[in-house]
């Protein structure tokens, strides 16, 4: 089949001059002015060409795809539920019904015999929208109402409705601008929110009283002071306090005020520090507070109510140990940490004695994952590796058992032992040793005959775990190896780890990268040119700058909603996230330096007239994290820029945000697509 030539966007003169530099923008014309409307007749033509030109190349293909959904969509199990966890006098849980994009929430007394009810029918809520997305579900303490925060667009403004379980409709809608989670006062009487403005910055937590005006909602805390800063809430594990918190990249701020008396004026922990992190619960008349303030892997600390500024340590801070959460139960403390880079779960009671919770394979991702009750008789636990099926734990502290509740089906089928994964640690170019999980079938060829699929993100300290996924064993079994570089920026080795990765160590993220496919190059692998590369939002300026530097690595890239343009995002403050991402990438309006550097690296502005290798890259119009005026300019630019013929396909989901479509089927789709560009342009297939 013969494709018809690919769109190309007008170049349409447009330069700005910062610090001396002229910098050109001929494609700056694709940023629709009335944003977040986009409603340019040009920007909706260009953009359902690039789409129109997307299904015409991958049209040929579609027996491929639909092979590779169904192959995935035969790993998921279509009646899933949950494991049902107390709460209260009730057991919570949810469940698929076969065929649903969309889960169902249920309930049923905790003791007794008496009926399950639903709390929330997400089917029923999404059958009007074509994408739809549950931000939140809390439960009254009474029982009797469920708070629910929805976005029916993907904007990422939820809205904040009032449900009565057992009518199953809503009361009251609370805010239309919603975001995070709400939080209930102690008599169920009230619920406290907060609301994201016109620039999609979360800046003030609000306490509405159920049943009265929205104009009588009162303002409990508003961020004026530093326009990075987010607000957001939370409620202690004993019940006892709301905490407002407020903060950036790099510093937190919390207040508290009791839950039984939420308009009093809030207690402040302790003032902002820049550099500085605090997370704070509650038990036993005590803060408990996990802080960054004099070791760089944090230390666990203590407070009285009285006197919250007066922090003495728990746990000391550990250049081996980073401590990455914490929550007080009754008798616990419940700390997650991380050790040579591997996930490490203890529990440790009020009187100093430490019981770690041992995993032994060599890559694995384990978690806490949710007790709602303050004094629960088991804890529970996540567990999964890369050959191994997600699989959900109760550890009982009393006698030590750590009893299976559930391990995820692959009612397709699904044997481990036909799978070995790895951990091996790759020299960077200044001599870290970076962490590489790989996963791959038995019998695959470490001699560069194989083919390697690489994925990587390296920012905000957002640690990529090395946990199971069904979809990737479609590669797995196509002779592929699945790999995760666990590169700087994000905080897999400790949180010294991801600041080697930010601001004027950016470019160390990019490098670790290239330094990681090299290394599984050189460790046989696969040879130079025979390697995808995979990596969404700041992983998507990862695939940027890597395919800048190093085209002659890959054998395709797949940039998923790429923060590509990051000088332009990063001069323009008035755009929703500028002014809270500079403490993560420098601010390029009052710092030189900072402008320079950005300049180096940020994709848009480095496309080089040479060869690239076959590339996908995805956007979501309403997404208000990475603009789609981003992947668009990138690719208008790489079509008017690059040497070669290799294809190059951009798709903008027109309904849809920064996650992509919703749904569980809809989403899976995408990854078919994903994967059937790489087979199809590497081979595999």
């Amino acid at each position: 089949m013969t494709l018809p030539p690919p769109p190309r966007a007008e170049q349409r003169p447009y330069s700005y001059e910062r610090h001396g530099v002229t910098v050109e923008d001929p494609w700056h014309w694709l940023r629709d002015p009335a944003y977040p409307e986009v409603t340019d007749e040009g920007v909706h033509d260009y953009l359902k060409a690039e789409n129109a030109y997307f299904e015409a190349a991958m049209g040929p293909h579609k027996a491929l795809v639909e092979t590779l959904f169904e192959e995935m969509k035969g790993r998921i199990k279509e009646d899933d539920a949950s494991v049902p966890i107390r709460n209260g006098d009730w057991l919570y849980w949810w469940a698929f019904t076969p065929g649903a994009q969309y889960r169902v929430w249920y309930r049923k007394p905790a003791e007794g015999d008496g009926a399950e009810e639903v709390v929330f029918d997400e089917p029923a809520a999404a059958a009007a929208s074509d994408y739809f997305r549950l931000g939140a579900l809390a439960v009254s303490p009474d029982g009797k109402l469920a708070a629910t925060l929805v976005d029916d667009t993907g904007s990422e403004r939820f809205k904040l409705r009032i449900r009565d379980i057992a009518l199953g409709t809503d009361l009251e809608t609370v805010t239309e601008v919603g975001i995070g989670e709400p939080v209930w006062t102690a008599d169920s009487r009230g619920i406290l929110f907060t609301e994201v403005n016109d620039n999609w910055r979360s800046y003030r937590a609000r306490l509405h009283w159920l049943g009265r005006p929205i104009e009588e909602d009162r303002t409990l805390y508003e961020e004026t002071d530093d326009l990075g800063f987010s607000v957001g809430l939370g409620k202690s594990q004993d019940k006892s306090l709301i905490f407002i918190a407020t903060g950036d990249n790099t510093t937190d701020e919390v207040r508290f005020v009791p839950a039984t008396d939420p308009a009093a004026e809030p207690v402040l922990v302790s003032p902002r520090q820049t550099g500085r992190h605090y997370t704070c619960d509650a038990a036993h008349r005590k803060l408990w507070i996990l802080t960054n303030d004099d070791h760089v892997n944090f230390r666990l600390a203590e407070a009285e109510f009285t006197n919250p500024a007066e922090w003495r340590t728990v746990i000391a801070g550990s250049d081996r140990v980073y401590l990455t959460g914490h929550t007080s139960y009754r008798d616990h403390l419940a700390v997650s940490q991380r050790v040579d880079g591997l996930d490490q779960l203890l529990l440790r009671t009020y009187g100093g004695a430490e019981t770690p919770l041992p995993f032994t394979e060599a890559a694995y991702s384990a978690s806490f994952s949710g007790n709602p009750e303050f004094g629960p008789a088991s804890y529970r636990l996540s567990y999964s590796s890369m050959v191994t099926p997600g699989t959900v734990y109760d550890y009982h502290p009393g006698s030590g058992e750590l009893e299976v509740r559930k391990v995820q089906e692959v009612p397709s089928g699904y044997d481990a032992s036909a799978y070995t994964s790895e951990r091996l640690m790759v020299p960077a170019r200044d001599g870290k040793q970076v962490p590489v999980s790989v996963v791959y079938r038995k019998g695959f060829p470490k001699d560069g005959s194989g083919r390697l699929f690489l994925y990587g993100y390296g920012a905000y300290g957002i640690a990529i775990p090395p946990a199971f996924s069904t979809s990737r064993i479609s590669l797995l079994d196509r002779g592929y190896a699945y790999a995760i570089a666990h590169i700087r920026g994000g905080d897999d080795l400790g949180y010294g780890w991801f600041l080697d990765g930010k601001l004027d160590k950016r470019t160390n993220a990019f490098n670790d990268f290239v330094d990681a496919a090299k290394g599984l190059a050189a460790a046989g692998f696969a040879r130079p040119g025979r390697i995808a590369a995979q990596g969404g939002s700041a992983g998507g300026e990862l695939m940027g700058a890597v395919v800048n530097s190093d085209p002659e690595l890959w054998g395709a890239i797949v940039a998923d909603v790429p923060f590509v343009d990051v000088l332009n995002t990063m001069l323009d403050d008035t755009l929703p996230l500028t002014p809270g991402e500079w403490p993560e990438w420098g601010n390029p309006i009052e710092d030189p330096a900072a402008f320079a550097l950005i300049r180096s690296y940020s994709p848009y502005d480095n496309v080089g007239a040479h060869s690239y290798p076959p590339m996908l890259i995805t956007g979501g119009l309403h997404d208000p994290r990475v603009t789609y005026w981003e992947p668009a300019k990138w690719a208008a630019r790489l079509r008017a820029t690059k040497t070669d013929d290799n294809l190059l396909l951009l798709k903008i989901n027109m309904g849809a945000g920064h996650g992509g479509k919703s749904g569980r089927w809809d989403s899976l789709r995408e990854v078919a697509e994903a994967y059937a560009f790489v087979l199809t342009q590497m081979g595999g297939a």
